[in-house]
């Protein structure tokens, strides 16, 4: 699922979306298409998406037979549903072109069809070596909507960033810290949209390190869970820091777009886990 969400990535960076044509599920009228840069990856990028469609559904199926927990089974389903949903979409942005606010939506179902695998496997991972997730003691009740309120403004930031990408707006600002050696550029056009992009992600950086430190002060159990969220925000406002001082450099800027994409996905995966948790065990829950 990892594969298919760089993969997705790739297609973006390198303009490759209409590396097939107008075709779907063939690539330019052929089952296996001609050996262009772009056909071949826009193509490498359906091939991943089929194999892991199966692979998710042999997981669905495996998890509704061996299971009757609700929390297994929500991941499993949910990894299903978005994967089916992000292929029509896939195939929609390939047979009716569309627009790219409608494109950016394509990367954050990705995101959440990689998150509820990503949930699954660590439940069956818990489930396996016997580890108990359940904490000594409750979790407040104060950090349930904090870090959904988290989770959501991520959403915004994510989305933020795939919009930038399917504008192909990633020039809009020019080095880092500074946008274009100012600290408040000329908010227009392409540099409005960065501009925006860097706010929000400084501020979700100031919110999940304000995060950290309430459940610090009150929740032993996910004190851990915080602490990665909080490394992976930090490591996500460098790699951003990379994408900007690389943007010149086609054969670079790929790579450090798809670093940037790859720590987002862990970060993402960690604050629901953080979510689920503390809603699960917080005061006065039936799980106490």
């Amino acid at each position: 699922m990892l594969l298919v969400l760089l993969a997705g990535a790739l297609v973006t960076n390198t303009e490759s979306g209409r590396g097939c044509g107008d075709d779907w599920p063939l690539c330019n009228g052929k089952f296996i298409p001609a050996y262009t840069l772009e056909s071949m990856i826009e193509y490498s990028h359906r091939l991943i998406s089929g194999i892991v469609g199966i692979l998710v559904l042999a997981a669905f199926v495996m998890t509704l037979r061996r299971y009757k927990q609700r929390e297994p089974l929500t991941y499993a389903g949910g990894a299903l549903l978005f994967t089916v949903v992000q292929a029509l979409l896939g195939a929609a942005a390939v047979l009716w072109p569309q627009t790219p606010p409608v494109m950016a939506l394509h990367f954050g179902i990705s995101l959440f069809a990689f998150a509820c695998t990503l949930l699954l496997a660590v439940w069956a991972h818990r489930t396996s070596r016997g580890i108990s997730v359940k904490p000594a003691s409750p979790v407040p009740k104060s950090v349930y909507p904090r870090v959904v309120a988290v989770v959501l403004f991520c959403l915004v930031v994510i989305y933020l960033g795939a919009f930038i990408r399917h504008t192909d707006s990633s020039g809009g600002c020019i080095g880092w810290p500074l946008c274009n050696g100012a600290v408040i550029p000329e908010l227009e056009g392409a540099t409005l949209i960065v501009f925006l992009h860097r706010v929000a992600a400084l501020l979700l950086a100031f919110a999940i390190a304000g995060m950290y430190l309430h459940i610090r002060r009150t929740s032993e159990a996910l004190r851990n869970a915080a602490g990665w969220a909080l490394g992976l925000v930090v490591a996500q406002v460098l790699s951003g820091a990379l994408v900007s001082f690389t943007v010149t450099n086609g054969d670079v800027f790929i790579f450090t777009s798809l670093l940037h994409n790859l720590i987002i996905a862990g970060l993402f995966g960690i604050l629901l886990d953080i979510a689920i948790r503390a809603r699960r065990y917080r005061e006065g829950s039936a799980a106490d």
